[in-house]
This record gives C-alpha cells, structure tokens and sequence, in this order.
C-alpha cells in the first residue's frame, strides 16, 4: 500500500469520532487460526534483568506452553523505533518489542504493531484508566499491553522547608509563592529548577493541565501543542524563571547534582523513579526528602500527568501473534513476572495490583523515613490523565529542546517558543504526508 495512503487510513481510523475498532492495517495477517506445537519468540528490550524475568516464563506457563521466548538487549528511545521500523520494512523485526507509551501511534502509523485486542482477553481492569488508553490509542484495539508507568510527583526537603517555614504546596499558584517566599528568605537557593532539557517532563506538566497535543478526526491529525493547556503551563514556568525565582538551569548535570546534595535547590517535579536518581545525585541527603502529590491546577482537581513509562507490543510481522500476546499478557500481569520486574529492572509497574505488593511493600531505601511512600505513590497512579501522543513525538520533543532551551537561557517569552514547537511539529506532519486540520 502507498506510504501516503497507508498513513491516512491510519489516521481515520485513529479517530475515537469515527468509531473505529481497528487501526487500518495492510498485510498484517490473520492470527485468527489456533496454534500449536513449539513456538519461538524474540523479544526486544532495554529492561535490565529482563533475562531473569523471560526465564521465569521459559520454565513455567511457557514450557507448558511450548513458547519460548528469547530476550535480545536493546539501547532505548529513538534509537530502538528506527531500528524496529527498518526491520519492519524487511518485514523482519521480532514477535515483540518494547515500546515508549509516546512511540506507540508511530509504530502504528507505519503497520510494525498489531492489534492484540482478541488475545490479552479481560486484562485493562488490571491498569489505570488513563494508563490503558495510551495502548489503544482512543479506539477499540490494543496495540500492546502497559509495563511500567512515571506518574508524576512533588518532591521536597522536609528538613528545608520546614527549617524555612515553607508548606508543601497543594496547588501550583501555591507553589509560585512558596518559590518567591524561598528566594526572599533565601537569596542563594532555589525552589527548583525549569529544565528545557526534558520534554517529557514539560509534556507530563501540559498532560496533567489537560492538553491533548495531537487527535484525529475526519481523516485527518489535529496538532495542540499550543493549546490554552499547554500555554498555560509555558506562561506558569517561564514566568517564574523571568521573575528569577527559580532556576533556569538544565537536569542531569553535576551542578544540578551538586544544587541538590547540597540544598541550593530545595524540590524537584519529577515522577515515582525518582528514588534512583536521588540516590545517585544527592547522596548525602538520603533520609531528608519527602513525596507528596503534583500541585493542581484547582485545589478541587486530583490528577497528574506521565513522565516515562512503556509497553510491551506484538508486532504484525510476527507468525505467532496469538503466543506473543499471551507472553505480553502474562509479564505485565503475572504476579512473579511483576516482582521479578520490580527487582531486577527496577520498573514501577503499571499493574495497579503490583503497585502495593512484592518489592513495594516497603519504602524505597532513600525514603525509608517516609513509609507511606509507595502507597500514596499508587494512589497517586490512578489520577493519571489520559494522553494523546502523535506520530512525530521525536521532532516535537526535538523541537522543545531548541526553542525552550533558548528563551530559558535568555528567559524570554516561552509563549513564542511554544508556537514554534507547534509550527515545527504540523510541518513535519504535512512533509511526511499525514492529512492535518488547522
């Protein structure tokens, strides 16, 4: 099928208006017949430890079975999708990859996944609302099954802010003041930094504020990266760094590290992986932090937004994608899968079931002071707003990079950059052919 032509029926049938059951899919092939004997599959992911978890499978439900899965490592992002596209286009990737949430309607776009809805059975009461709709793309099929999930947290210096008499803000117009009374109390720290290093961390933000960056209807994509949502967001965060009340550095670095572990910064907006990352940047505070939920928007709103997070999918090339799907089903539901997924690849599940047994029954060690950790982190998963991901996730991230890197540095109008992130996401779109509505 011509690329153009593949992609706009992609399109039409993405939109929840249409009411599409299936994505539009060309050779993908009938998994309809039952199957027998042994089955080999190949599975592609970058989970550290997942050899341990496959083999947990290889001498349970899968020898039983006569499925046998075999692991090959993978380096992640970007970098995987090229290389499960190009496969594809050899109609020789693997019967299963790993997929960023964010990748999915790529993937989709290009015919690499298939729809599993027949085979996973009753499982989406085992995930979150919002989580289980970013593998069905707002239609009735089900591209790949949730694996893990970054439900967005607030995290403080309990020992700081109380030392400061700062309160936890509940709300964002809260948390603009805690950072203005920090600074007056204060004039050499910071409440936190904006980081125009981490779209996925601007994108979690403008998810939680209710910002569909991209839907479809009527045949054609509708691109809202600078819709009221999103601005809003850009107007909060670049005006905070225009006042000079927090920071305007990037994340990641060693000075960054340093801000932390030593309290120049006092917070950080991060998501439930936190824990490792603070272990690692800031070790010297270990014990000091506390987690609390996202501020809101309302203090009568109760959701956050997604920073991470990623499924396990069967792509159309597979022979067997009845055997894949139940491989897919049983890892991200299985209760042994999933603690041998929590301890050897360190993931927080998107099983809401996992999110409080097993190797989350006790804080993570770096927040042994706060017990409650892991509960009020499950709690916290089940508010998470729906997304709405496009095919070119990649360019707008990209995008984000240069444009809000720029006016941080200069701290100048983030509104601006925001629209060049819209103009530059909807020319690519129309360069690679995808029919888009203004």
């Amino acid at each position: 099928m011509p690329h153009t032509k593949r992609r706009r029926l992609v399109t039409t049938a993405l939109a929840v208006a249409l009411g599409a059951t299936t994505l539009a899919a060309c050779g993908s092939g009938d998994d309809s017949k039952s199957e027998s004997g042994p089955v080999s599959l190949t599975y592609w992911t970058w989970t550290p430890g997942m050899d341990k978890v496959v083999d947990l499978w290889n001498k349970g439900p899968g020898k039983k079975d006569q499925i046998t899965v075999t692991v090959k490592k993978q380096a992640s992002g970007d970098t995987l999708v090229t290389k499960i596209l190009t496969a594809h286009k050899a109609k020789k990737a693997p019967d299963l990859v790993q997929a960023e949430y964010q990748a999915l309607p790529t993937l989709v776009s290009n015919d690499a996944l298939a729809d599993i809805s027949q085979q996973v059975g009753d499982i989406k009461r085992k995930f979150a609302d919002g989580v289980w709709q970013q593998t069905t793309l707002g239609t009735n099929a089900v591209y790949a099954v949730p694996q893990d999930i970054g439900p967005m947290m607030f995290y403080y210096r309990a020992d700081l802010f109380k030392k400061y008499g700062l309160t936890v803000p509940t709300t964002w117009e809260q948390f603009a003041e805690t950072a203005r009374q920090l600074k007056k109390k204060a004039p050499d720290k910071d409440l936190t930094t904006f980081s125009a290093n981490d779209s996925g961390l601007f994108a979690g933000l403008a998810q939680q504020a209710g910002a569909k960056w991209w839907t479809a209807s009527g045949g054609k994509w509708k691109v809202a990266i600078d819709d009221t949502a999103t601005q809003k967001v850009a107007t909060f965060w670049g005006g905070l760094v225009k006042e000079g009340v927090i920071d305007n550095q990037p994340m990641y670095t060693p000075a960054w590290n340093k801000a932390l572990d030593t309290g120049k910064q006092l917070a950080w907006v991060s998501a439930v992986w936190a824990p490792g990352t603070l272990t690692t940047a800031a070790p010297d505070t270990k014990g000091k932090w506390a987690m609390a939920p996202l501020p809101q928007w309302s203090a009568t709103e109760d959701v956050t937004g997604s920073w991470g997070g990623s499924s396990t999918a069967v792509t159309t090339d597979s022979a067997h994608k009845e055997a894949a799907a139940k491989f897919a089903a049983w890892l991200n539901t299985d209760h042994d899968a999933l603690n041998a997924l929590a301890k050897d690849g360190g993931i927080y599940p998107a099983s809401t079931s996992a999110q409080l047994s097993g190797a989350f029954s006790n804080p993570p060690d770096y927040f042994s002071n706060q017990a409650d950790f892991y509960t009020k982190a499950a709690d916290i998963a089940k508010t998470t707003a729906p997304s709405a991901w496009g095919p070119n996730v990649n360019v707008a991230y990209t995008s984000f990079n240069d444009a809000f890197g720029s006016a941080a540095k200069n701290k100048s109008d983030f509104a601006a950059a925001l629209k060049t992130m819209q103009d530059a996401t909807v020319a690519d779109m129309k360069k690679q052919g995808f029919g888009v509505s203004q």
